[in-house]
């Protein structure tokens, strides 16, 4: 919890009251229905929820927009960031059903009141969002496709909406075909060393391939 006082010193009593309340809660509830291995159970606010807030680092959501976290799992990256953006309308969705309910009754016991989600696969979902976020589901060609038409064209935000995705490792091959992908390193936000390796990948809507 320190660790998020430590990035987000501006956050209001309400928010470091839900942030507080996240540990109890998903180890309460990975007791039922497992969604978080035992290790990062233990290292919850670093692997997962600061992990979800580097997308805040890179982008602060205007009030009023919309976000949809695409194969959420536990409700990570979007229920961190409905925490933080308390104005912003997030949509979770999974294709697996006992994770969805997790994530119900985890935003349930924060009182979280701009949270929704959808136990369908994405391509089910028929709206658009400011920005999709996700953390590495697919590969980048592959979450292309399952989101198509799904990022609204009006900009409400000087960054181009579009998909910002937390991923690892080596992305050279992935991102080739899209040449406005922007990768963002987050050990340039975070100076914990289970960061080394991880990055924000943001592609806007429009993209030319090569």
């Amino acid at each position: 919890m320190e660790l998020i006082r430590k990035y987000f010193p501006n956050l209001t009593p309400d928010q470091l009251e839900k942030f507080g309340k996240l540990e109890d809660l998903y180890k309460d509830w990975n007791l039922k229905i497992n969604v978080v291995s035992r290790k990062d159970i233990d290292e919850l606010y670093i692997r997962h929820v600061l992990h979800s807030l580097g997308i805040a680092r890179l982008q602060q959501f205007k009030d009023g927009s919309r976000i949809m976290d695409v194969g959420t799992g536990g409700g990570f990256p979007g229920i961190p960031l409905a925490i933080l953006f308390p104005e912003v309308q997030f949509t979770l969705v999974d294709s697996i059903g006992k994770k969805i309910k997790v994530v119900n009754e985890v935003s349930e016991g924060l009182g979280l009141t701009n949270v929704r989600t959808f136990n369908q696969r994405v391509e089910e979902i028929q709206e658009q969002f400011d920005f999709i976020v996700s953390r590495a589901v697919a590969a980048m060609p592959t979450f292309v496709h399952w989101t198509k038409g799904k990022i609204a064209k009006e900009n409400k935000h000087e960054r181009r909406n579009g998909i910002i995705y937390l991923k690892g490792g080596d992305l050279e091959e992935e991102l080739q075909a899209y040449r406005t992908a922007e990768v963002y390193e987050l050990s340039d936000y975070f100076e914990e060393s289970f960061f080394e390796t991880k990055k924000l990948v943001y592609l806007p809507m429009k993209y030319k391939p090569l």
